[in-house]
């Protein structure tokens, strides 16, 4: 199979939905199938270019087109690099040797308006995948930045039911994901439930006297709360940065936040502020790094703003559970990540604002090391078993596979491979 992924991020760029497009495409091209990727320049949230515009990575063929001009400078900003990629990749796909399948995820807004089009325009029975990482303009109304009830928010909702209603199949992170897609109209026979994952060969647990984070970060033998990715406009931050200045008086505990992200600011404004002295604030780490800055956390944080469950679903927690570590969960309870902590006896779960209930959680751990290292035990045992790479990308070969030689089997051989 011709397989094109349409992406605004992509390998070596260090965000989640990069990376997920980088472990999916190779995987694709090692089963022999012929992998193209359409992606930016530019590093995400920075300005220019700095990335070749063609190359060959592990088997797979990436075409990069445009460059941000403006980086997070606003949202005005953004969308203009927005508008500018959606020209320029759908001009770049259409000149590409026609694909059996495009993949596109949600990264602008509306890519997939590309891969709509390629389906439709250029034939031969090349189908048009949706993955969801993101519901949009659900998350942006419920982060108040747009109005429910609004013009543009009314012509964004057309435009994504449009989308969603017309891929031959959509690809959703989780079940309270399923749940919101299906509410809008999309054929249930069209929807699959294909989780993202970590590698659990690259990001693996490191013993605390091995771990150089340690001694870089001066954690010394200190009990580590780590909230590790993006710090975005779905996420509460605010619970945990009150955890962290209810504790700032124990010097047996630090707090590390790494990352990057809207709300990043927000974390560094109030560690200055408050003069945290029990936290770090640190970049994005190296991929190849991963597994020795996720192993130094003894507890990891998760969050997500109640009301945008189902509209996002964070990849933390699987690269927690890689590092064999127990996560703590910020948010509502029906949320894809607090079930899969319950269900796999690998974490807790807070509700959004429950300071005080995030303090006991975190002095709990601490505490108690059989509770910790058992949860820790868990989370690994789940990732190897059901939230591996190597388990989910087959799925996805699956799908397209059967996609392509038989439509109407596709979700049920995805969810045969899945059970």
């Amino acid at each position: 199979m011709r397989i094109l992924l349409i992406n605004q991020t992509y390998h070596p760029d260090v965000v989640a939905t990069a990376q997920h497009g980088h472990d999916l495409a190779r995987h694709l091209a090692s089963h022999g199938h012929l992998v193209q990727v359409i992606t930016s320049r530019s590093i995400y949230g920075q300005k220019g270019a700095s990335l070749p515009a063609h190359e060959i990575i592990e088997g797979v063929e990436v075409h990069r087109v445009g460059r941000s001009l403006f980086g997070k400078a606003g949202i005005v900003a953004r969308i203009a690099d927005f508008i500018l990629f959606y020209l320029m990749a759908g001009f770049r796909a259409f000149r590409v040797q026609r694909p059996d399948a495009v993949i596109c995820f949600t990264t602008p807004p509306f890519i997939a308006l590309v891969g709509w089009l390629m389906a439709r325009l250029r034939g031969g029975g090349c189908k048009f995948v949706y993955w969801v990482m993101d519901l949009y303009p659900d998350l942006p109304v419920a982060c108040g930045v747009m109005k429910p009830n609004g013009l543009l928010t009314q012509v964004c909702e057309s435009v994504n039911r449009f989308c969603l209603r017309r891929a031959d199949r959509t690809v959703v992170l989780g079940r309270c994901m399923k749940d919101r897609v299906l509410g809008k109209g999309v054929d249930a026979r069209h929807v699959v439930h294909l989780g993202v994952w970590a590698d659990q060969g690259e990001v693996k647990p490191i013993a605390r006297h091995q771990n150089p984070y340690r001694h870089q970060w001066d954690l010394g033998d200190r009990f580590v709360v780590m909230y590790s990715g993006n710090f975005g406009l779905g996420h509460d931050v605010d619970t945990m940065c009150g955890a962290a200045k209810r504790l700032k008086d124990d010097d047996s505990i630090r707090f590390v936040f790494v990352g990057g992200g809207k709300k990043k600011e927000i974390v560094e404004r109030f560690v200055a502020t408050h003069k945290l002295a029990n936290c770090v604030v640190a970049p994005y780490q190296p991929r190849e790094s991963l597994d020795a800055s996720l192993s130094c956390a003894d507890v990891h944080l998760a969050s997500l703003l109640e009301g945008v469950e189902g509209i996002m679903v964070p990849c933390k927690l699987f690269g927690a559970m890689a590092a064999g570590r127990p996560t703590i969960f910020i948010g509502h309870p029906t949320s894809e990540l607090a079930r899969v902590l319950m269900e796999r006896k690998c974490g807790m779960a807070v509700r959004q604002g429950d300071v005080e209930g995030l303090v006991n959680s975190i002095r709990i751990l601490a505490v108690d090391v059989a509770l910790r290292e058992g949860m820790g035990s868990n989370a690994r045992a789940a990732l190897v078993s059901v939230y591996s790479r190597e388990h989910v990308c087959e799925q996805w070969r699956h799908l397209l596979e059967h996609l392509h030689d038989s439509p109407d089997g596709a979700t049920a051989a995805a969810e045969k491979v899945a059970a």
